[in-house]
């Protein structure tokens, strides 16, 4: 068997272009090969992308004489699968976020004044969480591998999403969802390395929109589970548990996704004697990485700020009027003197709880549905258009919903869900766009890394603003959350001046190459 594993592997790389064979060990024969340009395979003979002869070295992975067309399509959509499902449930944390914010801090806070700041204090602890995430498990996917951190991620995140429910203080809660929030930032950047590097070229802008309306999907679904279950300040747990059953497809993922290739290969040269050093968590920040990551940052921030800074503040809008709501139909219903109409009133309280909740869950539903859409197009439309004219005229659009939506009255008004909708829709392309743009600006030795720090540090950005926000919501806007996202709306502006940053694509062809010669 072992002969005839041998032989099979050499005929078919004397058809190659290119061959190398070492032997390192009695028991491990590995064969390297190039079939044609840019083609990359796993397999019994595993091929990377062209380069010297004298560069050829053992591959990483072992030999399976299993393998085969078949095999390799397999392992390609196992990695998409998961990769989806991760960042669906990220999304779904997103929406726990959003839907559960108000009622946890009702819940756990004596004063109700301090709610919205408190709110406020809460999506900063995601942003600061994921910004952290991205950056540590991105090196972690550089450093030891795409699929472990990916597994990794999506255990953080689980995990800490059911130790936040035994919270009995706003202040442990704040630091659990910090925990929590790493794992979602994590996840990004190791799913969206992976499929960059598993699938072939023709394929990354559907890919980038598949990653991208993943979290959507999960934000959908999550609202739409909120419409017909409760969430309030005495039954909010439930949402958090919830969270935790990811920690299936973790272990899932640590044991069935297979690592990329192209990340193996990166490392089987770094192996090598006179191979590049290991990825540093540093190296994003130093020449020639540092100006990539600097317009990464600021390409991401605008989205981001647009969705945590300026739409999400409908979502607690909604939540502040229906609550207000409830409690003057529970007023209501209490003045009424018999005990036939106490009785009354304590259904009406349960169902005035229902409509409260739903108002909010269908405005997190109609935002998230519409992105879902849009942000499955984004790469494909980035494609069409062209990258930066795409950006700046999403950034116009974005911002002319916002400005619509906020100059309405109150939640209650006839056209609150439809601008909600629109918002969705046109800030979902960014989620699109940001999958494909931002991973092709960085070289594959620091992929993850590039791409989880630009994603997730324009978080740290918006983080500062709305903490800002949060202790200026009071006191400088009367607690309006309509006057905040107005405000708040004219960030998109700064987008169309921030993508006439963003390098060319032969720029960063020319890029590219000059790294790999080094």
């Amino acid at each position: 068997m072992p002969f005839r594993l041998v032989l099979q592997s050499i005929t078919q790389a004397l058809r190659t272009s290119a061959c190398c064979i070492s032997h390192k060990t009695a028991d491990d024969l590995a064969i390297c090969c190039v079939k044609r340009p840019n083609k990359i395979r796993w397999g019994v003979v595993h091929a990377f992308a062209p380069f010297p002869r004298s560069r050829m070295s053992q591959a990483s992975t072992s030999l399976d004489s299993g393998s085969d067309s078949a095999t390799q399509s397999g392992k390609m959509y196992t990695i998409l699968i998961i990769a989806f499902l991760g960042w669906m449930f990220a999304g779904s944390h997103m929406a726990i976020n959003g839907i559960t914010y108000h009622s946890v801090a009702t819940s756990l806070l004596p004063d109700a004044s301090a709610v919205p700041k408190w709110i406020g204090f809460l999506v900063v602890a995601f942003l600061l969480g994921a910004a952290a995430g991205g950056y540590v498990f991105g090196w972690v996917g550089d450093r030891f591998g795409r699929s472990k951190a990916m597994a990794l991620s999506i255990a953080f995140y689980s995990i800490f999403s059911f130790v936040s429910l035994l919270s009995p203080r706003i202040e442990i809660f704040w630091l659990l969802r910090f925990l929590t929030c790493m794992g979602i930032g994590g996840m990004w950047p190791n799913g969206m390395a992976l499929l960059q590097e598993a699938w072939p070229n023709t394929a990354k802008p559907i890919l980038a929109g598949i990653l991208g309306t993943a979290a959507n999907v999960g934000i959908a679904l999550f609202a739409y589970i909120c419409i017909h279950k409760d969430v309030n300040p005495d039954d909010w747990q439930w949402t958090y548990m919830a969270g935790s059953a990811p920690i299936l497809l973790a272990i899932a993922s640590w044991f069935l996704v297979p690592e990329s290739p192209k990340w193996l290969q990166q490392q089987s040269a770094s192996n090598e004697e006179n191979g590049p050093r290991k990825v540093g968590m540093g190296e994003v920040f130093s020449p020639p990485h540092l100006k990539l990551t600097l317009i990464g940052i600021i390409l991401a921030f605008v989205p981001l700020f647009g969705g945590w800074g300026v739409a999400n503040w409908a979502t607690y809008w909604a939540a502040e009027a229906d609550e207000e709501a409830r409690l003057a139909q529970v007023a209501k219903e209490q003045n009424s003197a018999t005990k036939a109409k106490e009785t009354q009133a304590d259904e009406a309280n349960t169902a005035s709880k229902k409509t409260a909740t739903n108002k909010k869950a269908q405005t997190s539903f109609n935002r998230a549905w519409t992105g879902s859409i849009s942000s499955l197009l984004g790469g494909a439309l980035a494609m069409f258009l062209g990258r930066r004219i795409c950006y700046a005229i999403l950034c116009v659009c974005a911002f002319t919903c916002t400005q619509m939506l906020y100059s309405l009255p109150d939640p209650n008004s006839a056209g609150f869900q439809m601008w909600v909708s629109a918002l969705g829709f046109f800030s979902g392309f960014f989620f699109g766009w940001l999958p494909l743009c931002l991973p092709e600006m960085f070289p594959t030795r620091v992929r993850s890394t590039g791409g989880g720090v630009s994603f997730n540090f324009g978080r740290i950005i918006v983080a500062s603003l709305i903490l800002l926000t949060a202790f200026a919501l009071k006191e400088q806007f009367g607690g309006r959350y309509d006057l905040v996202g107005r405000v708040c709306g004219f960030m998109y502006l700064t987008g169309i001046a921030a993508v006439l940053l963003m390098p060319r694509s032969d720029e960063r062809s020319m890029l590219s190459k000059l790294l790999h010669s080094k």
